[in-house]
């Protein structure tokens, strides 16, 4: 090959790779850059890229614990006060890398939210879509709790470790609420409400209405259930 020709050529295969880089690169700044400006906005934290994976802190939510080599990136962290009472909450990006795939790009990528509830033993609850398993498994007696509203329990499949406690939260007021956004659902665990998105990451624009959100579903409770759990605390 001519000398010439093999310098241009590396030339050009240097120059396609540095601009692969860059535009790969700009969307990425430009997204921790939007979610900086909402920590500094309201006084939270942000770090670009965080050593803490959260598979110890969010063990009882298996997204945390897929594959290897997870990383956080992007993490607002700081407090909301809900019904006076300081709420501590992580949002962000999260990635891993999975071994058992056949496509070429290993990693994953997904956003979250997790609020964290400042009460004692609080019960799991969980509020998502019905499916048509559900209702073949509500028919063999398997467990869905039910409520008077038809249209909310044929929308819903909902199931708690306390079924009193399901029905205290999810008042008529709170079942208008969820029936506005049936997709979105609820997995309370360990007392911290968890919400993930289900395919790639949520646009930077959707994390603070996904707070907030989260931060009126709790809103809705009832106060003789934040002050029974308020009391078990003290």
């Amino acid at each position: 090959m001519n000398p010439h020709l093999a310098i241009l050529l590396i030339i050009a295969l240097v120059a396609i790779l540095t601009g692969v880089s860059y535009y790969t690169y700009r969307p990425e700044e430009a997204r921790a850059k939007s979610l900086r400006a909402i920590a500094g906005k309201y006084g939270w934290a942000f770090d670009a890229i965080s050593s803490d994976n959260h598979r110890t802190r969010y063990k009882p939510f298996e997204y945390f614990t897929r594959g290897h080599s997870q990383l956080c990136q992007n993490t607002v962290e700081g407090e909301l006060k809900i019904n006076d009472i300081p709420h501590h909450f992580k949002m962000g990006d999260y990635l891993y890398e999975c071994d058992d795939d056949d496509s070429k790009d290993s990693v994953r990528r997904f956003s979250y939210i997790c609020l964290h509830l400042p009460y004692s033993r609080v019960p799991d609850l969980f509020i998502r879509q019905e499916t048509l398993s559900d209702r073949i498994g509500s028919a063999f007696g398997f467990i869905d709790i039910n409520f008077e509203s038809e249209r909310f329990s044929n929308t819903f499949h909902v199931s708690s470790t306390d079924r009193r406690f399901a029905y205290d939260v999810i008042t008529p007021e709170a079942m208008e609420f969820l029936l506005k956004v049936p997709e979105v659902g609820v997995e309370l665990r360990d007392g911290i409400l968890c919400f993930v998105s289900e395919s790639g990451r949520w646009g930077t624009a959707e994390f603070m209405p996904r707070l907030k959100w989260a931060v009126h579903f709790i809103d809705l409770w009832p106060d003789h259930v934040i002050h029974a759990y308020t009391e078990a605390q003290a």
